[in-house]
């Protein structure tokens, strides 16, 4: 197991430890209810083990249902800590005043059912809005000059998808969505920046002519991200290629006379030996000179080296962190965690908040996004 499991489920073990003790502090439970409760607090823990498990050997329709409940409560359960944790510190000021004053401003077991309420109520009331949110998705549009995009051609439209982990819980209905925003945008060139595949690709086929309905004059890109070795590399890029998608690992292309592509695996393939390492300055430089690189990488991290050799990085990957204030985590490590930034040698980096979900289907302070990057001829005159 993965030191990346280990951490997951400790954490989400002391979620659960930490509302079990909420509740009954608040409700004092009998060892009769208790002993229930904690069972099926066990049980969620580990809820999406058995739904990894359900699908891999094949019992999708099982395994959807589980797969809702274990996501939605998974969601609840990290917004129901976050505000009941708010709420701890606003009772630990409140006992403090009551100490300095003399007076005790609330009654414990009073204070501790209110508590429980309140926080109960705030996280669904956020929950079911983070619900409406991860379905509404948003346009986003950033616009670049550049003097290595010929006069012939003018302009260039690039539409941006990622992290879309289409799986048991981001189904046909999600895509056609998705798919239907792409097409209002009327791509030039498609790109896919990785987790597009979340779940087992063997039950998700029918969902590629979805996708192989966008056909952009110049093409659809895609690379892989860390949930496409999760869910089978051979399976997504057959996927892919049926959705109308060139994948690149570790290569580049050149539109003649318009523009280059080049693309680089996630780091994720490297402890099961799928990685195909490459230095992204020597792939950047192999391109042909004087066109606009365009470079998709999964993770928003940077090359140093490669710094000048691109005009443009696209990721995704942090998803904005999805549910607030969980993006104050992930901005612990990756510090450009969601829009654009200028890097220097006149490169600059564009990270999507993702056009998905994982795990919960909701989004909350965290809007999934399609990218629009207009490029277009003439002095480089880049507006942040």
């Amino acid at each position: 197991m993965s030191l990346f499991l280990i951490t997951f489920f400790l954490l989400y073990g002391a979620m659960h430890s930490y509302l079990v003790v909420k509740a009954h502090n608040a409700f004092g439970f009998s060892l009769r209810t208790l002993i229930p409760l904690i069972f099926v607090m066990l049980v969620m823990v580990f809820s999406p083990v058995f739904v990894r498990m359900s699908e891999k050997a094949g019992f999708t329709g099982p395994a959807l249902p589980m797969a809702y409940a274990t996501y939605v409560w998974m969601g609840f359960l990290f917004l129901f800590f976050c505000s009941s944790f708010c709420l701890d510190i606003g009772r630990l000021v409140i006992y403090l005043a009551g100490l300095a004053t003399g007076r005790t401003l609330f009654p414990a077991a009073l204070a501790d059912r209110l508590q429980f309420y309140l926080a109960f109520s705030l996280a669904l009331v956020i929950a079911v809005y983070g619900f409406v949110e991860a379905g509404s998705i948003r346009t986003e549009h950033i616009a670049i000059k550049t003097d290595k995009l010929s006069q012939q051609v003018g302009a260039l439209r690039i539409v941006q998808i990622s992290d879309v982990h289409l799986g048991l819980v981001a189904r046909e209905a999600r895509l056609k969505d998705i798919v239907d925003k792409v097409k209002q945008a009327d791509p030039d060139i498609l790109v896919s920046t990785g987790d597009l595949l979340d779940g087992q690709t063997d039950s998700l086929g029918a969902m590629a002519p979805l996708l192989d309905e966008v056909r952009p004059r110049f093409g659809k890109f895609a690379i892989t991200g860390n949930h496409e070795f999760y869910a089978g590399l051979g399976n997504f890029t057959t996927f892919a290629e049926k959705a109308g998608f060139r994948v690149l690992r570790g290569e580049g292309t050149a539109i003649e006379g318009v523009i280059n592509v080049a693309g680089v695996d996630d780091v994720a393939g490297r402890p099961i030996g799928l990685y195909r390492g490459v230095e992204e300055k020597a792939l950047l430089s192999c391109l042909g000179p004087g066109r606009f690189n365009l470079l998709l990488k999964h993770r928003p991290d940077i090359d140093p080296g490669s710094v000048g050799f691109f005009d443009l990085q696209l990721s995704g990957h942090t998803h904005d962190g999805q549910i607030f204030p969980f993006a104050y985590v992930v901005k612990r490590f990756f510090p450009m965690v969601a829009g654009r930034f200028p890097l220097g040698k006149n490169s600059e980096l564009y990270v999507s908040r993702g056009t998905g979900t994982w795990g919960p289907p909701i989004r909350f302070l965290a809007p999934p996004e399609i990218t629009v990057i207009e490029l277009r001829s003439g002095e480089k005159a880049n507006q942040f």
